[in-house]
């Protein structure tokens, strides 16, 4: 289970280091993640970093950026269908700020993973903000390689056991954690 406030759980955060960045006889790399719970301004300030490693040091080669469900908008429009058109908030500029910035601190044999959950909302229902998340992303210079589930759950017997996030809605069991790459050109 998550800690609160986190998207993804501990055992996860650590199968995503050493997964991510293993190669032959070497340690994992270190992993930075930002944790980005609010999108007011100087959200920047306000966002919480762990690194992840066995505190030697290397050079950042993998960033995680768990986008907690309440920082992202509801979709406002029925005729959406559900989808969301604008990613409002971040800091300036919005969420193609925030990944243009991000952009500028990712080597180019790096990574940019993205964490985030649905979120169910009475008035708007299911809100799933991958696609426009991914659109910004590819508009600041970022290849989308990879969708990777994370489901709240632990093993029992020949069934899984859900364990989802306290702060979770109900239904909510999985995360998801999305795998960019950003292109650099000579």
């Amino acid at each position: 289970m998550p800690a609160p406030g986190a998207v993804l759980p501990a055992w996860a955060i650590e199968q995503i280091r050493t997964e991510f960045t293993h190669r032959p006889d070497q340690p994992p790399a270190s992993l930075l993640k930002i944790s980005i719970r609010d999108t007011g301004p100087g959200m920047d300030a306000r966002a919480h970093m762990v690194a992840y490693g066995d505190g030697t040091p290397s050079r950042m080669s993998m960033l995680l950026a768990e986008l907690h469900p309440d920082v992202l908008p509801a979709p406002t429009d029925a005729l959406t269908g559900g989808a969301v058109r604008e990613m409002p908030g971040a800091m300036e500029e919005g969420w193609s700020g925030f990944f243009h910035r991000v952009h500028r601190i990712v080597p180019a044999d790096g990574l940019l993973l993205l964490a985030t959950r649905q979120r169910r909302d009475d008035d708007a229902g299911l809100t799933d903000p991958l696609g426009s998340l991914i659109a910004c992303a590819r508009t600041a210079g970022f290849r989308y390689l990879q969708h990777i589930i994370v489901a709240h759950a632990h093993p029992s017997a020949d069934q899984l056991i859900p364990t989802p996030p306290a702060d979770a809605d109900p239904g909510v069991i999985h995360s998801d954690l999305i795998v960019l790459t950003p292109i650099h050109h000579p």
